[in-house]
């Protein structure tokens, strides 16, 4: 794969609205210039993400993290740096130049990522085919419709069927030119026995990034042993623990709403999507995670947990409430028993719902099964009866312990305070204090206490793990000083390097990371690059990194940056030379003082006499410095 041009790296960055850019990952309020959001590195509730629309660059002033546009989004959807390029030239409708050369292993590395793309796409289409046009899916999509599911769901979920023939997909991509060995990681086979399917005689979900690429697959089995559900093995385009399942389908309706419904799988998903519910995801296999929290806190401020209302669902709503409000997101359960009645007062009459079918829908675990039974207005009407996450924990220790007993408040209390730990606000945290107290009708201040003393247990056997302001970054931030502001002044109006080197060498800065800003500018300076993308990865310091964005998020350089830069000039000289005078005044003290006790008074007077030299041609550059104007 030939390289970028360099000039074409610059045409999209200087193309690139970096405030829409950034808006698809945060929401962003435009507050007399700068673009606040809440950042999603970590936990807050009021903004501190900041963006720089002219700089394009961003900066959390709450944990730290900063750097340029792009660099954010190489993070966020993980892509190399041609991978972001090109997408930015095709949103706004750069045409990329490419020159000959380019590195061999990132050549190969990209090629092998669009591989996987293609592949997967292909074997999306192909088992979709196959469940909704051929004989042998006929089983799985009767099952699929049986469930209640329409058939518009299925092609809007793209579900397919993996034949039972283990051998049949290897044959398949074997015949399209597919080679064993690009086969054999593309994870889709056994490791021992290659030409053997991971899927077989299996419903197939595919699984998409936010973009709609398909990136995995889930398989329910539909007859013989094994596990009931499947997903592929986490790959370079998969990491389980970060993706949910059907984010592509639930973004736009998460964005209008704000609000996310966390279901536990699949086929709920669907149903729900079915019943007009579309901003309804799914972990895939494992917990809700942080990382999967973070996804969604860009877009959405509270989160519906549907969880089976067994020992094993309810476990995982416990836990997806920590981790929801770990990340800054309010989590509501939806309620079972609170579900019937919501739906027969939106509309389903008695006669229509009778009290035996309303019992049954409470029963039921899952939100495919009330589709099947009842129907999609009955189940969009269920899933919006909720409480919140709370009310839902207090009322779930009174259901574990016996309050009326002592011993029975003192564990049901402890059952919740893991969930205000969570909580970065000390007002909320009082205000939930308070209303765990008054449940268990215990006095407020003893509960205080008590998780006043968790934590004081937890922090002393694990320091560091104490609330989000005792986790600051590893690394302490650079102290402001003459140098720094010059040199950060300079970086971020870097059309005007030229005029600064002219006047200021490298010999007369003193402060390492000024240094290494200096030298990086000039690399870039010697390379005709320009720009903090081509400027911030040439500096070594990861602390002169921060430092620079930290600054220029702020804006305080860009107004008359030419005055800046001089001043900071005439400074940096003036008090060079004054160290300078000051170490000549000590020296001639220091000699007038030993004269007598020197056995070579001659050469004593004649280094006097050359320091007094120096000091007045010193005195004079200052005097003529002072008065300068530039």
């Amino acid at each position: 794969m030939p390289f970028i041009t360099q000039s074409s790296i610059q045409e999209v960055i200087d193309k690139m609205d970096a405030v829409a850019v950034m808006g698809d990952y945060v929401r962003l309020e435009n507050r007399n210039g700068r673009f606040m959001g809440l950042c999603p590195f970590h936990n807050e509730k009021t903004p501190s993400f900041s963006v720089n629309p002219d700089l394009k660059l961003y900066h959390c002033f709450g944990c730290g993290k900063g750097g340029t546009v792009l660099n954010f989004i190489m993070e966020m959807d993980k892509l190399t740096f041609p991978e972001a390029i090109e997408r930015l030239a095709k949103r706004f409708g750069v045409a990329l130049q490419h020159e000959d050369g380019g590195n061999a292993e990132t050549d190969k590395n990209a090629a092998k990522i669009e591989a996987l793309f293609d592949l997967y796409s292909r074997v999306a289409g192909s088992f979709h085919y196959l469940l909704a046009k051929m004989p042998q899916g006929k089983s799985a999509l009767t099952y699929v419709l049986s469930r209640g599911i329409s058939y518009e769901m299925v092609e809007k979920f793209k579900l397919g069927y993996a034949p039972a023939d283990r051998e049949w997909l290897f044959k398949f991509l074997s015949k399209k030119g597919y080679s064993e060995e690009f086969l054999a990681v593309s994870v889709l086979f056994s490791r021992k026995h290659l030409r053997m399917s991971f899927f077989a005689d299996r419903l197939i979900f595919p699984i998409n990034d936010r973009q709609g690429r398909t990136i995995a697959f889930g398989g329910r089995l539909l007859s013989g042993d094994g596990p009931k559900y499947l997903n592929t093995s986490e790959s370079a385009l998969y990491k389980k623990g970060q993706t949910l399942f059907a984010v592509d389908a639930a973004l736009p309706e998460i964005k209008k709403t704000k609000e996310a419904y966390i279901a536990e799988g699949y086929m709920d998903v669907i149903a729900l999507h079915q019943a007009g519910v579309t901003n309804t995801v799914a972990p895939l296999g494992t917990a809700f995670t942080d990382e999967q929290a973070r996804l969604l806190r860009r877009f959405a401020e509270r989160v519906n947990l549907i969880f089976d209302s067994d020992n094993a669902g309810q476990t995982a709503a416990i836990k997806a409430i920590l981790t929801c409000r770990r990340n800054g997101l309010i989590a509501y359960i939806v309620m079972p028993d609170e579900t019937a009645q919501s739906a027969a007062q939106a509309g389903q009459s008695h006669d229509d719902v009778s009290d035996g079918a309303l019992k049954k829908v409470i029963n039921m675990k899952d939100p495919a099964d009330i589709l099947k039974e009842f129907g999609k207005e009955v189940l969009k009407n269920c899933v919006k009866s909720v409480i919140l996450d709370l009310d839902y924990l207090i009322a779930r220790s009174k259901g574990l312990y016996n309050i009326n007993a002592s011993e029975g408040k003192f564990r049901a209390a402890a059952f919740v305070f893991p969930y205000l730990e969570t909580l970065d606000s000390e007002v909320v945290r009082d205000a939930a204090l308070g209303q765990l107290a008054d449940a268990l009708r215990v006095d407020r201040e003893a509960v205080r206490n008590d998780y006043n003393n968790r934590r004081t247990n937890i922090v002393s056997r694990h320091p560091g793990t104490g609330t989000s302001q005792d986790q600051r970054p590893h690394n302490l931030p650079l102290r402001m000083n003459e140098e720094l502001f010059l040199l950060a002044v300079v970086a971020v109006n870097d059309d005007l390097y030229s005029q600064f080197r002219a006047r200021l060498s490298i010999e007369e800065i003193e402060d390492p990371a000024a240094k290494d800003i200096f030298i990086a500018l000039e690399e870039c300076f010697v390379r005709d690059e320009t720009g903090l993308d081509a400027l911030l990865p040439r500096i070594s310091s990861e602390n002169a990194r921060k430092f620079i964005v930290e600054r220029g998020v702020t804006m305080e350089f860009s107004s008359n940056p030419e005055q800046l830069i001089s001043d900071g000039i005439k400074r940096i000289k003036q008090k060079r030379i004054e160290r300078r005078s000051a170490k000549i005044v000590t020296e001639i003290r220091l000699i007038e003082s030993n004269q007598n006790k020197d056995e070579n008074t001659y050469r004593s007077a004649m280094r006097d006499d050359e320091l007094l030299l120096e000091k007045m041609h010193i005195d004079a550059e200052l005097r003529k410095l002072k008065e300068s104007k530039e």
